[in-house]
């Protein structure tokens, strides 16, 4: 395990109901951040008090107020990572992470998935597998191995300095770009189902419905070059999954509407061939017979 340890970034925005649960999970950790800088990103409820009484009490947490927009955008939320980044100065860490503002973990988690990545020198981002809990329930989300949530990404150093941290986009998909770019420069990616992680809130749908969510994550597969075929084969595998059919129809609307509109894709060329690459070969280990619904993103 490298001496160097960890640091975490959290952007939240309005988390009062859920922040207080995640700084405990982190409090208890038998393996602490060196250093953890949470941003209220214009927080208008109680987060930011919430925050500054476990600043009080525990010298690795930094509290920063960022000004900004009144509505919620995921651009927004990239721009308070930055922000936390300049804060970590000369801090010595081997490895940086997003913790959103609304999950929780077993005390072990941290030290459990650094010494994933100290058996993998080539693993460049890591985390649990991610449950939604909501309605009272816990819900599995239906993604590949190699597809780690954004709300616990975690990376290598030198992979995040490598692909520049994240990219700011309007309607979210920054976490799916890191983890493309990441395997673009070489690195592996990896979520792991012995470290779960419970995320209080349904993916995707802070302050807005899960008709809009789903419509929104349509525009984005567009958006970062995913491929007609893989998105019309993942709409497929995503009926089983509330609202169910509809849920899907709503995300391949979203991707067709970019499409006519002509949305703009702002990633490098290259960057797109390598995604449309790996989508390629999914459908081929599923026509082929090799396909597992742990391995379909």
């Amino acid at each position: 395990m490298n001496d160097s340890g960890y640091v975490l970034i959290t952007p939240a925005r309005n988390e009062a109901a859920t922040i207080g649960q995640t700084i405990e999970s982190v409090v208890a950790q038998t393996l602490p951040p060196r250093k953890w800088v949470i941003v209220s990103d214009a927080s208008t409820d109680e987060t930011d008090d919430i925050v500054k009484s476990y600043a009080a009490k525990h010298a690795f947490i930094t509290f920063l107020r960022k000004e900004g927009e009144n509505q919620r955008n995921f651009g927004a939320k990239v721009y308070a990572i930055r922000v936390a980044y300049e804060q970590l100065g000369d801090a010595a860490y081997a490895f940086i992470g997003n913790l959103d503002a609304d999950i929780t973990f077993e005390p072990d988690y941290f030290q459990r998935l650094l010494s994933k990545f100290a058996q993998n020198p080539r693993l460049g981002i890591g985390g649990g597998l991610t449950f939604d809990v909501y309605n009272g329930e816990v819900h599995e989300r239906h993604a590949s191995l190699d597809s780690i949530g954004g709300a616990v990404q975690l990376f290598r150093r030198e992979c995040y300095e490598q692909i520049g941290g994240y990219r700011p986009f309007r309607l979210g998909s920054e976490d799916a770009v890191s983890l493309h770019m990441a395997r673009w420069k070489g690195w592996e990616t990896s979520a792991f189902p012995d470290l779960p992680v419970m995320h209080h809130r349904r993916t995707g749908t802070a302050e807005q419905s899960i008709w809009r969510a789903r419509f929104n994550q349509g525009i984005t597969q567009y958006a970062i070059g995913w491929s007609p075929a893989f998105v019309a084969l993942r709409a497929i595998y995503r009926f089983r999954e509330k609202p169910y059919v509809l849920g899907a129809l709503v995300r391949t609307g979203g991707f067709l509407w970019a499409a006519i509109r002509g949305e703009e894709r702002p990633l490098d060329p290259e960057l797109i061939h390598f995604i449309r690459k790996e989508q390629r070969q999914k459908l081929l280990d599923g026509i082929r017979g090799r396909w597992h619904p742990k391995k379909m993103r």
